[in-house]
């Protein structure tokens, strides 16, 4: 830097033989005498060491030639004043440049060292330099250190020492030194200073290296130009990219003082080449905990698919953790979904897999798979192309047999897919924008204590979080917001799936889900679903509700709590069992837990239900559901109940029923009060021996009354002639083709009011 060059400005003064009016002889302040009336001073117009100079007689202890302009202080410059004098005659003395420091009121800026080194005379007729250097910064080598409150100074020099010596002095130099600092100033190497060529083709890597061991701790900078590299490559300076770099695809490159997605944007020129090299080297390093986004977003014109970034990550269990910023899908050919139709023969004794699989090849891990006896979310997560095989997430419940399937693969902004397992990885304050052009994040095939939190998953294309195996155990969704891409469309057009899991204790708490066809397909159990508000209305009168929430286990052991459930249901099912018929050897629906929710549905028809069972086999049953404390309410149409058995593949067996609890819910808009025990009142108002209550609508799943839990008489008991009847009656239950009534046996004839509390399930 040259400010006299950059800024224009005139620096050095005028030479003497301009004049000397311009020439204080005390401190250079307007108003003060100057060497042009002084008689002890003179131009020499020829000195065959000078040229034309001045001549001075030394009269006065500290004699005193200072330049009368303001020569400017600016921070960051520093400025040599210099002079070549000689003695020619009388006294020997000494010499050193002197100042004067000025602030902006003109001002005289007191306690500054306004002197520099002092250089004595020892011979007649000896050129000596005398010099000093200012600057607002004390730095090594700088003489007159006088910080920012000065902003001009009157510079010349000084003969300190005897009178009566003459003493002839060329003029006076004021330059630019500051390229004399700038290693300390900005405190950075140049890889071009250590021989990188920057010609995208000479491998630069030991340039680099050298560059961050001369850096100590100071920065790296690379300037313009493409510079390849070629092995892996750890800077453990901070760097600054004004260029970019090259590196093969497997060349690990890890800024260690400089780890977050804007710094890999710059070095490679492309933000998704970029995330790629970053991502790799989170995963390909130990010194990287998260790799922030620094609030930047990602403009992504293709997946990141991690196995192919990271061909060598196998497995990976360090905590990891990207996070602050925006992901966004930019359309293009690279997000196109892969489609195939295969035959294949299914074997329930080998219920992951299918067999003679055609065109094995082609069907990419990660497809989901649909087709006859094939449930929701089932996916591929391996396959064998000499065997003719894929391995799958969930078992088919169609049976054995030789059937054709669809596959379909989608594109995620995340792809694990192709690693095997990776635990512990936390997505934090992101804005995962799919754009309808892409899906979200598909989970490793195993794995666990994947996290979301305070994320926003938009306008996903297909799915939002898929898991293609277990690598959703044990995972966390927390305080996120999940937005379809299917809002405007009626909710029975709806094709997208926010999360899909197929593990275990899973926990999604205090999130948001809008308009998806499902918010959750759930296999697994020990699920914890809290604080949630997913809706999947539309504006349609009378319009169809599904599913937010899907249980594909039977036994699940699954707490739903405090959620707002809106125009949606939760249905439970056995779909992903290779033999859905119950069999006696293992465990029936049960294990779930319903409490504190809040539940709503508003122009819908009247058949919904926000709790619907769907058994995929025969023999089934309820032993363990606890539904109570929740609000069900129906606005713009009433709904005929709460619950219900979807029989469209086969029924439960309501013999079995077992420890049900419904209780303690409010309803509103429904016509049906469901419970269980429920209170039925029967009024007699003509003497019999058996009292036959009327067909009972409000016990759960309208299950049959499978016991009495009480009988109160409401008022007197009488017989035909008014007389009381103090014996009490005996019951049976499951009366009538519906077993859906009780009797009450009276030993005689006898009328009046009682109340029956009901039930449609023994203890055991």
């Amino acid at each position: 830097m040259n400010i006299a060059i950059t800024n224009g400005l005139l620096l050095m003064p005028p030479a003497f033989r301009g004049g000397l009016n311009a020439w204080s002889m005390t401190n250079g302040t307007p108003g003060s005498p100057t060497w042009g009336s002084a008689d002890n001073g003179a131009l020499v117009p020829a000195d065959q060491d000078f040229g034309t100079c001045l001549e001075v007689m030394k009269q006065q202890t500290t004699t005193s030639i200072r330049f009368m302009g303001e020569t400017p202080l600016i921070p960051g410059v520093y400025l040599r004043v210099s002079a070549r004098i000689k003695a020619v005659a009388g006294a020997l003395w000494a010499a050193r440049i002197a100042g004067w420091a000025g602030n902006g009121s003109r001002a005289h800026v007191d306690g500054l060292v306004e002197v520099g080194p002092t250089v004595p005379m020892t011979a007649y007729g000896d050129v000596i330099e005398v010099s000093a250097i200012v600057g607002v910064g004390s730095r090594q080598g700088v003489n007159m250190a006088w910080g920012t409150a000065p902003v001009y100074g009157h510079f010349g020099l000084d003969l300190v020492g005897a009178n009566g010596g003459a003493f002839r002095i060329e003029s006076i130099r004021i330059e630019d030194v500051t390229a004399a600092f700038i290693p300390s100033l900005i405190d950075w190497v140049d890889v071009r200073d250590f021989g990188a060529r920057g010609d995208n083709a000479t491998n630069d890597r030991a340039a680099f290296v050298a560059a961050d061991q001369a850096a100590k701790g100071g920065w790296v900078l690379v300037p313009e130009g493409t510079f390849f590299i070629s092995g892996d490559l750890g800077i453990n300076s901070p760097i600054r990219f004004k260029g970019t770099i090259r590196t093969p695809a497997d060349t690990r490159v890890s800024f260690l003082q400089s780890f977050d997605f804007p710094t890999y944007a710059d070095a490679f020129g492309d933000e998704t080449l970029g995330m790629k090299k970053a991502l790799q080297a989170l995963f390909g390093y130990t010194d990287h905990v998260s790799l922030d986004l620094c609030g930047r977003r990602v403009d992504l014109t293709e997946p990141l698919v991690v196995d192919a970034l990271a061909p060598s990550l196998t497995g990976f269990s360090n905590r990891r953790v990207i996070c602050n910023g925006s992901i966004l899908a930019v359309a293009g050919p690279k997000w196109d979904t892969g489609r195939w139709t295969s035959t294949a023969t299914y074997n329930p004794a080998q219920p992951l897999r299918l067999s003679a699989v055609a065109n094995v090849a082609a069907i990419e891990v990660g497809s989901r798979i649909s087709g006859p006896g094939v449930g929701r979310e089932v996916y591929v997560n391996g396959k064998d192309v000499a065997a003719k095989t894929l391995t799958l997430s969930q078992p088919l419940y169609g049976g054995a047999g030789t059937r054709s399937y669809s596959f379909e693969r989608y594109r995620y902004l995340f792809d694990f897919s192709g690693v095997e397992q990776l635990s512990r990885l936390n997505f934090v304050d992101l804005d995962l924008n799919c754009e309808g052009i892409a899906s979200g994040i598909m989970l490793p095939p195993k794995g666990e204590m994947i996290a979301l939190r305070d994320c926003y998953v938009t306008k996903p294309r297909d799915r939002g979080i898929t898991s293609i195996g277990r690598g959703c155990q044990d995972m966390l969704i927390d305080r996120c917001q999940f937005l379809s891409n299917e809002i405007d469309l009626p909710a029975q057009q709806r094709n997208t799936i926010a999360i899909n899991v197929n593990a275990n204790d899973v926990k999604i708490r205090d999130n948001r889900f809008v308009r998806f066809a499902h918010f959750m397909v759930a296999d697994g159990g020990g699920h914890i679903i809290s604080g949630n508000h997913w809706f999947q209305g539309d504006g349609s009168g009378e319009g169809l509700r599904y599913a937010g929430l899907v249980l594909t286990q039977p036994n699940v052991q699954t707490t739903i709590n405090g959620n707002y459930i809106d125009n949606a249901s939760i249905e439970w099912t056995n779909e992903h069992s290779a033999e859905p018929n119950f069999t006696g050897s293992e465990f029936s629906f049960g294990g779930l837990t319903i409490t504190g929710n809040t539940c709503l549905c508003s122009n819908t028809a009247a058949w919904f239900t926000w709790l619907t069972v769907k058994p995929h086999g025969t023999g089934h049953f309820i032993h363990g559901l606890t539904v109570t404390s929740n609000v069900f309410k129906a606005l713009y149409g009433e709904v005929d109940r709460i619950e219900r058995v979807d029989t469209s593949i086969a029924d439960l067996d309501y013999n079995n029923m077992r420890n049900l609890q419904f209780e303690g819910n409010t309803f509103n808009g429904i016509l049906n009060y469901v419970s269980n025990p429920l209170m039925v009142q029967h009024n007699q108002t003509s003497a019999a021996t058996a009292w036959t209550l009327p067909v009972i609508e409000g016990l759960p799943f309208k299950g049959w009354a499978k016991s009495v839990q009480s009988v109160i008489a409401e008022t007197a008991i009488t017989d035909a002639a008014g007389a009381r009847v103090d014996a009490a009656p005996w019951t049976q239950v499951e009366v009538g083709t519906s077993r859906r009534q009780i009797r009450l046996n009276w030993p005689t004839a006898a009328r009046g009011r009682v109340c029956v509390y009901a039930r449609m399930d023994r203890p055991q």
